[in-house]
């Protein structure tokens, strides 16, 4: 496995080592140690989701407040999505900064994006089957989301026309106005 950090060092890209041939391919896509060695920290994580969205589904930004703050692992299963982590650490020297990556089944990269940062995604591919591993399990009352379009966080997300949203994203505050 190969980590990398992205514009947000604490944000990883992770690339697994691929087995292929005329079979198909093989690679592991978790492994407890390696993991732990890759992020420089033992990490457990309770909670396996598993999404399908079509092309244009935009999910996020997301993020549950403490206690309860989850780390979340994410990757690609089937089709391509462009990911997002934002540092909502009030105390950081990267508030309100974001970092991106593309995601996808062909590339099998996977994201960790640690407590602390909201996340979300927009799907480039006609659909797109996302899995993600969290720290920590889902607490509705605990959950909080940021405005995707936040002039102020400027993601330069890859739009084809206006995204589609939940009724809870379409009126998530911006991230000055947000509860952290």
């Amino acid at each position: 496995m190969k980590a990398t950090p992205l514009s947000l060092p604490e944000v990883l890209l992770i690339e697994p080592k691929v087995f292929g041939d005329a079979r198909g391919f093989f690679y592991e896509s978790f492994n407890s140690r390696a993991f732990a060695e890759a992020v420089g920290a033992d990490i457990d994580f309770v909670q396996d989701n598993h999404s399908k969205s079509a092309r244009g589904v935009l999910r996020g930004l997301h993020y549950q407040l403490p206690p309860k703050a989850q780390g979340k692992l994410v990757r690609v299963v089937a089709g391509e999505v462009f990911d997002v982590a934002v540092d909502i650490r009030r105390d950081s020297p990267n508030f309100g900064r974001w970092a991106g990556a593309v995601l996808s089944a062909d590339n099998r990269r996977q994201l960790w994006i640690p407590p602390g940062f909201a996340h979300g995604f927009l799907v480039i591919s006609e659909t797109a089957e996302f899995l993600y591993k969290t720290t920590d399990y889902w607490a509705p009352e605990l959950e909080r989301a940021i405005a995707w379009n936040d002039p102020e966080l400027a993601i330069d997300w890859p739009l084809a026309g206006a995204p589609k949203l939940s009724a809870k994203d379409a009126v998530a505050p911006k991230l000055r106005e947000a509860d952290f």
